[in-house]
């Protein structure tokens, strides 16, 4: 795996802080930071938690992957993705995508494009 990219999967709490402190970089203008949080509601109705369940091995290798994409896609210098697993209620957070570019734009497309490609290609599942 690269340096300046950050992957894990966890049943611990996510700390926003380390993905910040990980993708802080001296040639970086821009950082975005990006939170999933457990809401109290969804389509079906209320919502009093969600549990997460993960193909481990190919959703830290899609996740790489989307890292990479990243990188390729635009000049940013570093890359932070964490996902919790297991049980989680309402108000904590589940997943952390964080990008530092030179420029602010960058960074924003640079995160946007890691929370959608993991929400649309990673195996984590919730219930």
């Amino acid at each position: 795996m690269r340096d300046g990219l950050l992957i894990r999967l966890t049943a611990d709490p996510l700390d926003p802080s380390e993905a910040l402190s990980f993708v802080a970089y001296p040639g970086a203008g821009g950082t975005v930071l990006f939170t999933g949080t457990v809401r109290d509601h969804s389509d079906s109705g209320p919502v009093t938690g969600l549990t997460y369940e993960a193909w481990e091995e190919r959703a830290l290798e899609q996740m790489e992957a989307i890292g990479e994409e990243i990188f390729e896609r635009w000049p940013v210098c570093r890359v932070a993705m964490l996902h919790r697993t297991g049980g989680l209620n309402v108000g904590e957070t589940s997943v952390l995508v964080s990008c530092s570019a030179p420029h602010r734009a960058e960074a924003f497309e640079g995160a946007r494009h890691g929370i959608e490609r993991i929400k649309r290609d990673v195996p984590i599942w919730k219930k």
